[in-house]
């Protein structure tokens, strides 16, 4: 009898931990940075991201396809979503990483790419998504790491597209390319002379 209540207790424990991490007790963030391909990999590293997926988001296009977007004439921005556990990674060390990832000081470009479809973008999900931006936006420009006004936009997030399966995690199943682009397009060396090498 006793060991039957024992694992009841532990059943029940467990069941509790999952609660923990259950889907309400999660988190959607929404970032553009320019090529999304070079914005998936900073996320799937931090502890307590559960998923990443690029897409394209802030436009007036319903369901663009990636030439659309490239075309620049959706209003869209390549841009990746995820989703975090906030009991393990807080939107502050996100929006840490979205900076760590770009030049905010570029007006509708990033490195190689030009366009309003790879400008940057922060996109709120909810009013605490919003301060917290504006507070980071506005330290890091107090900051003095960049001369020129950062140009970011924060805005409302509107519905986001998936992108096509080929893209998502590109990092991973085109490496050697994916790393050319990144060195070749002067993202990667934009990074090392600002935040230095990781």
């Amino acid at each position: 009898m006793r060991k039957l209540v024992l694992l009841w207790t532990i059943l029940l424990m467990m069941n509790a931990a999952s609660a923990a991490v259950a889907p309400s007790a999660r988190e959607v963030a929404t970032f553009a940075g320019g090529c999304f391909w070079c914005m998936q990999p900073p996320y799937d590293k931090i502890k307590g991201v559960i998923s990443t997926t690029v897409g394209y988001t802030g436009g007036h296009v319903k369901n663009p396809s990636y030439e659309q977007v490239c075309a620049g004439s959706t209003g869209h921005a390549e841009a990746v979503q995820v989703e975090f556990d906030p009991a393990q990674c807080t939107y502050e060390q996100l929006l840490e990483v979205f900076w760590h990832n770009i030049d905010p000081t570029a007006l509708n470009r990033q490195f190689a790419d030009a366009g309003t479809q790879y400008r940057t973008a922060i996109f709120y999900h909810s009013d605490a998504q919003r301060q917290a931006a504006e507070k980071s936006k506005k330290d890091l420009q107090a900051s003095g790491k960049f001369k020129d006004p950062l140009v970011t936009e924060i805005v409302p997030v509107s519905e986001f597209y998936p992108g096509e399966k080929y893209h998502q995690k590109y990092y991973q199943k085109n490496s050697r390319h994916y790393e050319m682009y990144s060195a070749g397009s002067g993202r990667k060396g934009f990074i090392e002379k600002t935040w230095g090498k990781k």
